[in-house]
């Protein structure tokens, strides 16, 4: 199956939206777009770690209540710092930064940029419930923050409220995140199933054309060839045969050589046609009921009995579809009788009209002993290829002994009145 097309600007997306979820990758790259993010998160994490340790202690701190004692801010201070480290590994274990830094969440005001980055990211990595459970764990921890180190010029329920503010703007948007990538691959995947679906349907529509090619050939060719076997067996059987009798056998053989050279040519084509993709090559025109005496005659001709008995009502009103299945068959039949029962004689009943539906029948005695030539050889797919054409017609077929002995093949197709 062919990928699809690569994304223009690769290097614009996140590593999850390049990297599919089946490429067989515990976690994707970084992106050139990641490390941008990244390296902006980690310069404004740092940024903020210096200004909040800087307003913490300055005589008048503007943003909290400074901590008790001036080694607590430079520990706060460090501690920012750690977390600014940290957020290189935000995207690998976005959970587990969470759990571990929220206890910082009570006291310190340093990490408060890297922390916040911390939640957006699992937001964004994990599922719903474990981001509603880590905002929940936030807002406790607020109501602690506002009461241990609160706003100097605010009071404490106005600071509990921005930082309800806060958490719950991060939330949103972190789901919007979320949900966006998660449609962008639902329709990444619905495309590739798409593409996949539709070489699927192509490559069954290629198997059942070359099915039924290969049905037109067994068809076709076994009915040539057994005719060829035929002769020459006669041939062999009779080396002193009349020198007219001889060239006309002989006759017979080059133009059922030539005719069977000649299909196979076209269904070569045919093939070579399907694989090039030119699905608009010409065929070979398809036999119909109208070609049943020259099939008949062409039997006939290679020294094999054949009984017909034709009470087709309005033969010209048969459709060309019924028509060809009907020349299948008989043209089955008579080859099964030249490979299985030669000598026999064999009859050919086609009876019917619009409304009743087509019957055809070919019959003949079994056969006693093996010939002395033996039987030809064959894919003994003949008749199972038939069975589906009359099937797929709409028709029924029934071969076999009947009650008295002889081998019958019969079928019943459809004739819409």
């Amino acid at each position: 199956m062919t990928s699809l097309a690569v994304p223009e600007h690769p290097w614009l997306l996140p590593g999850e939206l390049v990297v599919p979820a089946d490429s067989g990758r515990t976690r994707p790259r970084r992106t050139t777009r990641d490390w941008i993010v990244d390296s902006l998160a980690f310069l404004v994490s740092v940024v903020w770690v210096l200004f909040a340790t800087a307003d913490a202690l300055s005589p008048d701190p503007a943003m909290a209540a400074p901590l008790p004692h001036d080694w607590m801010t430079g520990a706060d201070a460090v501690i920012g710092l750690v977390c600014c480290g940290l957020l290189w590994l935000r995207r690998r274990w976005p959970l587990g930064l969470v759990v571990a830094t929220t206890p910082l969440t009570l006291f310190s005001m340093a990490a408060a940029i890297p922390l916040l980055i911390f939640y957006f990211t699992v937001v964004v990595h994990r599922r719903t419930v474990i981001a509603i459970a880590v905002t929940g764990a936030g807002l406790v921890t607020n109501l602690a923050f506002s009461w241990i180190r609160p706003d100097p010029s605010m009071p404490y329920w106005a600071t509990v409220s921005w930082g309800v503010v806060l958490s719950f703007t991060v939330l949103a948007w972190g789901m919007f995140v979320r949900a966006r990538r998660q449609l962008v691959v639902s329709l990444r995947e619905r495309a590739e199933r798409a593409e996949a679906e539709q070489q699927l349907r192509v490559a069954q529509a290629r198997h059942l054309e070359r099915t039924r090619i290969a049905r037109e050939m067994h068809d076709v060719l076994a009915h040539r060839i057994s005719l060829l076997s035929l002769h020459a067996g006669a041939l062999e059987f009779r080396p002193d045969a009349p020198a007219d009798e001889v060239a006309r056998a002989a006759g017979v053989i080059r133009g059922s050589a030539h005719a069977a050279l000649q299909d196979l040519r076209e269904v070569i084509g045919v093939l070579r046609a399907a694989d090039d993709g030119a699905g608009d090559a010409p065929e070979p025109p398809q036999p119909t009921l109208a070609d049943l005496p020259a099939l008949i005659a062409e039997s006939r001709s290679a020294g094999i009995r054949v009984n017909v008995s034709d009470s087709v009502a309005s033969p010209e009103q048969v459709p060309a579809a019924l028509g060809r299945a009907a020349y299948r068959i008989v043209q089955e039949g008579l080859t099964n009788a030249r490979k299985h029962a030669a000598g026999a004689a064999v009859t050919v009943d086609v009876a019917g009209g619009p409304g009743t539906g087509l019957t055809v029948a070919i019959g003949n005695r079994w056969p006693v002993g093996t010939p002395a030539g033996g039987t030809l050889p064959g894919a003994g797919t003949g008749l199972v290829g038939i069975s589906e054409r009359v099937t797929l017609a709409g028709g029924r077929l029934a071969y076999g002994r009947d009650d008295t002995g002889d081998f019958r093949l019969a079928a019943w197709l459809p004739w819409p009145a």
